[in-house]
């Protein structure tokens, strides 16, 4: 239910929540509780004046929020592409170890585990033009965009990674339908 009012008194952390949200980042419960409660009491108000502003704010009930924004400019697409494909080759490597991909933001990454997966997908990552080095870089810009967080020796994924995982599923299930369809198909045959 929208509201017509909008009480800006209510709204305790605007300013931060905006500049948190049009810098880029992705606000996640487990990260930032404080910032998080506040936008769960007031979300609609939230929703509401941003739209007014012109800005989407999604929120996802897994636990994080952020600025929807169809028309990226193409640098942060490029930096999007990187950590897609660097959480993709950890996923794939995640699920090869028998590790639930649910489970993500339980994982330790290190440099012993970036290591493994740039041997595995070296291939890919070097067509890329991405080196060891570069993978750890990657990770500390999902740290500043709030997809991981930086812990003494390691980094922890954040729950706005759930947006990659869910993009991987539904790639999965149409490569699933389509291989269905081809195999019906040549039953059919």
């Amino acid at each position: 239910m929208q509201t017509s009012k909008i009480y800006l008194n209510e709204l305790a952390h605007l300013t931060e929540l905006f500049n948190f949200f049009s810098s880029g980042r992705h606000l996640n419960r487990s990260a930032d509780a404080v910032l998080w409660h506040e936008l769960e009491q007031q979300a609609e108000q939230y929703q509401h004046l941003f739209a007014k502003l012109g800005f989407e704010l999604r929120i996802d009930g897994r636990g994080f929020a952020w600025f929807h924004d169809d028309d990226a400019n193409p640098n942060i697409n490029k930096q999007s592409r990187q950590l897609a494909l660097l959480l993709m080759v950890i996923f794939d490597h995640q699920a090869d170890r028998g590790r639930s991909l649910g489970q993500f933001y339980q994982w330790m990454i290190d440099n012993t585990l970036l290591d493994e997966v740039y041997e595995k997908h070296q291939e890919l990552l070097d067509t890329e033009e991405l080196d060891q080095d570069a993978l750890a870089k990657i990770l500390d810009n999902a740290v500043r965009k709030g997809f991981a967080a930086q812990e003494s020796n390691h980094w922890r994924l954040l729950p706005s990674v759930y947006r990659y995982l869910d993009h991987f599923e539904a790639i999965t299930e149409q490569t699933s339908g389509s291989n269905a369809s081809a195999y019906e198909e040549d039953e059919s045959c």
